[in-house]
């Protein structure tokens, strides 16, 4: 018991002690004048301040857990702030919210405010550089930083000045050794790990962005490239008056001196903020001397991590748990002058009468549509999973169709072979498409990254992927369906023979549209692969051969399944393109002793003879049109339920 009172006594001494002496008058803080910042960054910089922030998760069954509890503080033109802490500590969340990222399953309450007032920060006022490198690993550093350079740049400028940024822009970076190197990934060799960061940071550096959030811009860098990337960074900040916001594990002693103001957390709570260099002093104050020749960041890190809970020593025998060393430093941090100097700054912030954020200028939606359509085509030309792979697997394919039924003739049996064939061909064949299912998920993944950041519309993802995947899907719809056409001995004709490769090319195009919006809601792989597959399966059950369309159950399969089925257009279309015109030998019924096409469409295949096979194709074209519209829905969607979103400015009292 009398332990327990000293150890509360000497905490007690050390908060009151901290209190009174830790004056950033004393330490001379003048990280970030708004008087002096404004006369360089008038009118061009960005003042970012957060007051009272919460960020609160729901854990089922009305329970929450708060992320973030109760932060304030601010970032200025020209300056990097970091933010820190030990793993889980809401340095990620902390950037989120300020972006506006979080996700619809979390609820955030407090002030956000740019520069005074509360608003949505426009296209090229902002940038985010994520924790994960999504690139598109088929391209080389040059063609990624040039492709995203045409995408983000104004449209009047000119091609040989866009190159000249980006190849600026790979130069910062200490990427020019390798301008010509593949990216790399799925089991491609290509780029360190370090190397893909600094793509990334590369890449949302070529606006000089006024905010910019990085997070974890040093992970899988060596100390060294790790220095050079964060001097770097600071350069730019200062001469471009860019305000910066990086949450960092654990910087170098070189990177951390490089810092402007540091925002140190431990379990959603500010231990401190303020300028990086006072951070020692603050924590001295404390009992908690960082020793010399230690790196102040790992001796911060150490002392607030919570995980293992072990016993910290404070000298002359004493010792406090991690949990009650943070419970004093928080304690201590707001009662402290350098909070009450935080809060000051916020409120000085909260009262500029800045302009609202400019819109920049980007290329157009057709200029944007020309260069996803190029950078997808050469994406789709280099990975050998996308179609090559599936090109080689179709002609197998192809050949067992054409020698299993080779010279199929015109018997009576014949009929139910060329049905069976052509059902094998319009379902079975084509949904081999799902093979392409990793690869779609990957170009999510980039468009998702990238439309985060406002590089291009939707839209525009969606029209230049549709073109660029068009001529590989005529490619393996072609070459197999020529070997399968004439090994089996289809019906003769020109007209007849495009025709079938038209149907093979539309159920391509639809099943690739179908695995898109599957990838788009569903972008887990075996999970993905397992939906689509089924999705088609209930669709090719409904198609009218396994069970002839008056056969099957109305409910359901008949309504509305066998109606929205696109095997049902496919099947149809084939049958009376390959049974029209034809006569067939009938030794199996009685009466005369040929049997014509439309006697088989009409009595054995139970086939719509009210319209033309064109209408069917018309049809499985007009699907493809509104899958594909449906693919940009979801993907719209996906932007407003979960943080596929523009970034936004302010935070709204209780938004959720």
């Amino acid at each position: 018991m009398d332990s327990s009172l000293s150890r509360c006594e000497e905490e007690h001494t050390i908060f009151e002690t901290c209190g009174s002496l830790f004056d950033p008058e004393k330490l001379d803080l003048v990280p970030c004048n708004v008087n002096q910042s404004e006369q360089f960054y008038q009118g061009s910089g960005v003042y970012l301040t957060w007051k009272d922030l919460w960020v609160t998760v729901s854990t089922g069954k009305d329970g929450t857990k708060s992320i973030l509890q109760g932060l304030a503080g601010y970032a200025c033109p020209g300056q990097v702030l970091a933010v820190m802490g030990p793993s889980g500590c809401g340095k990620s969340t902390l950037l989120d919210a300020l972006a506006g990222r979080l996700n619809s399953r979390t609820r955030q309450k407090g002030e956000i405010l740019i520069n005074g007032r509360k608003q949505k920060l426009a296209y090229g006022t902002s940038a985010y550089v994520t924790q994960e490198d999504t690139l598109t690993w088929t391209l080389t550093v040059r063609e990624a930083v040039y492709y995203s350079a045409q995408l983000q740049l104004p449209i009047t400028m000119l091609q040989t000045e866009k190159k000249e940024i980006a190849e600026r822009s790979i130069r910062e970076m200490g990427l020019q050794d390798s301008i010509d190197t593949t990216i790399g990934g799925l089991g491609s060799k290509g780029l360190s790990s370090g190397q893909k960061r600094r793509v990334s940071i590369c890449i949302e550096l070529l606006r000089h962005p006024k905010l910019l959030f990085l997070d974890e811009p040093t992970s899988g860098l060596d100390s060294a490239a790790s220095y050079f990337v964060m001097k770097r960074i600071v350069k730019l900040s200062r001469e471009h008056g860019m305000t910066i916001i990086a949450s960092i594990h654990q910087p170098i002693s070189e990177v951390f001196e490089l810092l402007h103001n540091l925002c140190l957390l431990s379990e959603g709570k500010t231990i401190y903020f303020g300028p990086s260099y006072a951070a020692n002093e603050f924590f001295a104050m404390n009992g908690y001397t960082c020793p010399a020749l230690q790196n102040p960041a790992d001796h911060y890190l150490r002392m607030i991590n919570n995980d293992f809970d072990e016993d910290i020593e404070l000298g002359s025998g004493r010792k406090m748990t991690t949990q009650e060393v943070i419970s004093l430093l928080v304690r201590s941090y707001r009662s402290s002058k350098i909070f009450k100097e935080t809060e000051r700054r916020v409120a000085e912030f909260h009262r500029l009468e800045g302009g609202q954020s400019e819109k920049g200028n980007q290329a157009n939606f057709l200029t944007q549509c020309l260069v996803l359509t190029e950078r997808s085509f050469i994406n789709m030309y280099r990975d050998q999973g996308y179609y090559w792979l599936r090109l080689v697997m179709y002609i197998a394919l192809g050949l067992g169709l054409g020698t299993v039924f080779y010279n199929i003739g015109s018997s009576y049996s014949s009929i139910q072979a060329r049905g069976s064939l052509l059902m094998f061909v319009a379902s079975l064949l084509t949904i081999m498409a799902i093979g392409g299912f990793p690869s779609f998920v990957e170009d999510l993944k980039v468009f998702r990254c990238e439309r985060l950041n406002g590089h291009y519309e939707a839209a525009a993802f969606v029209v230049g992927n549709t073109i660029s995947s068009s001529p590989f899907l005529l490619l393996i719809s072609a070459i197999p369906g020529v070997i399968t056409y004439y090994l089996v001995g289809l019906h003769p004709g020109y007209i007849q023979f495009s025709y079938f490769i038209m149907v093979l090319f539309a159920c391509m195009m639809l099943v690739e549209s179908l695995m898109m919006i599957v990838a788009s809601i569903m972008p887990n792989f075996l999970l993905g692969l397992i939906v689509g597959a089924g999705i088609q399966g209930l669709m090719m059950l409904s198609g009218g051969f396994f069970q002839l369309p008056n056969d099957l159950p109305k409910l359901f399969w008949k309504y509305p399944l066998y109606y929205i089925a696109f095997h049902k257009y496919a099947y149809q279309g084939l049958y009376k393109n390959e049974f029209q015109g034809l006569t067939f030998h009938n030794n199996e019924l009685e009466g005369s002793s040929t049997i014509d096409g439309e006697t088989i469409l009409r009595d054995i295949w139970q086939v719509e003879m009210g319209y033309s096979k064109w209408i069917d194709l018309a049809i499985l074209f007009g699907m493809v049109l509104v899958y594909r519209l449906l693919f940009l829905v979801t993907v719209k969607i996906g932007e407003k339920s979960e943080m596929f979103g523009p970034i936004n400015g302010p935070i709204n009292e209780g938004r959720s």
